[in-house]
């Protein structure tokens, strides 16, 4: 069945060169293999797949959302802003915004995400899971 294997986000930018500058030097992404007209990067048990093309950055919607531990989150926030990465914040229900970073909850449970693009307008999430 389709739902026993991992997806892979793709990612459409407009320079290649560009991109690897942000998704290795800007978010860590380690590459995997170069590909026709892309890289492929292995990341967590995933990866992500960004090639160039004319509709780079056309998406209104979050593009690919990466989940990162709690606890690690604060410090993943920090590095991101001192690599001049700005968030953006959006008018969301039942979310409280604190300097670009919202807070959600859920019954008992609540989860801390942003938002941000990269250099060819795809909107990024990171977020923790719910607990």
């Amino acid at each position: 069945m389709i739902g026993d294997h991992t997806p892979v986000p793709t990612l459409a930018v407009k320079d290649l060169g560009r991109a690897r500058e942000f998704y290795e030097g800007v978010l860590g992404l380690t590459p995997g293999r170069d590909m026709p007209g892309g890289v492929a990067y292995d990341a967590g048990s995933g990866g992500l797949f960004v090639y160039e093309s004319e509709f780079a950055g056309t998406n209104k919607a979050t593009s690919m959302m990466m989940e990162v531990p709690a606890d690690a989150f604060d410090g993943q926030i920090s590095d991101l802003r001192s690599k001049g990465v700005s968030f953006e914040t959006y008018d969301m229900p039942d979310t409280d915004w604190q300097d670009g970073v919202a807070t959600m909850s859920m019954g008992n449970d609540s989860f801390r995400s942003v938002w941000f693009r990269d250099p060819d307008g795809n909107i990024l999430n990171l977020g923790t899971g719910m607990g």
